[in-house]
């Protein structure tokens, strides 16, 4: 039986998919880069020669900036998850998260964490070999598409395609990894009392801008204990805080709209960190990625940092919230 997804649902396994060729591609690239061939017409600067003073602040910024690539912490976190550290924004945003998890305390042995929208992203295994017990979901399905889905395998491959290996073992994979169908912009009941919740560049495809910023407070107050830690990534406009893209498959956040949303975190009651867009102190910085990207030809491109998406210079952005009550 031929299932097909619904079309958020097949967005977001494209990404994933792109997302984790792009992992095995620029491992190809430097391979290439070992035996003599430059794998960009410009000096990229060597992750491991040019790090800076590990007592340098570790993403101080909520905004992807270059110097975050050169800080040592970002190579132990890429380590830490079985990739080779790589100048995409993509993996900002996983550090980012896994940084918000441990810095925080909330990745230690008996506690919970949710995945939105998960893909083939790694921190599911990442967090469960810290021994939290995690759920990673991904877009529903209707009733009838599920039944199918279930009915040839589809349904048990959803745990399979998570990333495990070189981080883990199978047996304690699958003994603190599940997975289950989530609706981002209508969180089930079962979804309760988690002491970590994080979604990677999700919510702008949730179908307008209000929607991703309703579905963060609902991921604070819906699924978290008080106490509780959320951290999300999104697609972050540079270009304008008037003109972007409202609605829609993909939106594109302005600073005013995470401005607003944090005044109405804080409103509720809940801590919020400080929210600052990073300077653009690395040459790297004012490389903006155009079609084809760099994260699906990497030979295109020296870093991926920043892209143009619907004629605005983007990058990723992310927030760090503690329920309060």
């Amino acid at each position: 039986m031929n299932i097909s997804l619904s079309p958020r649902a097949a967005l977001r396994r494209i990404i994933s998919r792109v997302t984790e060729s792009v992992v095995q591609e620029r491992v190809k690239e430097l391979l290439l880069a070992e035996r003599g061939k430059p794998s960009a017409s410009i000096f990229l600067p060597p992750i491991d020669v040019y790090q800076s003073d590990p007592q340098q602040p570790f993403m101080p910024y909520s905004t992807c900036s270059a110097a975050d690539f050169y800080h040592p912490s970002f190579t132990a976190i890429a380590r830490s998850m079985a990739i080779p550290p790589m100048l995409h924004r993509k993996f900002w945003e996983w550090a980012y998260i896994v940084h918000a998890a441990q810095s925080r305390g909330v990745v230690a042995p008996g506690k919970r964490a949710l995945g939105f929208g998960v893909g083939t992203e790694r921190m599911p295994a990442l967090f469960a070999k810290g021994g939290m017990h995690v759920t990673a979901t991904d877009a529903p399905q209707s009733v009838d598409q599920a039944q199918g889905w279930s009915s040839n395998g589809q349904y048990s491959s959803a745990i399979d395609s998570i990333p495990y290996g070189g981080i883990l073992d199978r047996e304690t994979f699958h003994e603190r990894v599940h997975f289950e169908e989530c609706d981002m912009n209508a969180i089930g009941e079962q979804f309760r009392d988690y002491d970590f919740c994080w979604s990677s560049c999700a919510l702008e495809h949730l179908g307008s801008l209000q929607l991703g910023l309703d579905f963060v407070i609902n991921s604070v107050e819906k699924t978290l204990k008080v106490g509780g830690i959320a951290c999300h990534t999104t697609e972050f406009n540079l270009s304008s805080n008037d003109a972007t893209v409202e609605d829609g498959p993909t939106v594109l956040y302005r600073r005013k709209d995470w401005e607003a949303l944090i005044t109405e975190l804080r409103a509720r009651g809940h801590h919020v960190d400080a929210f600052a867009i990073a300077p653009d102190a690395h040459f790297l910085d004012g490389y903006v990625d155009t079609v084809p990207f760099a994260s699906t030809t990497p030979q295109n491109g020296p870093a991926h940092l920043k892209l143009e998406l619907f004629g605005y210079a983007c990058t990723s952005v992310g927030i760090i919230v503690q329920r309060g009550r």
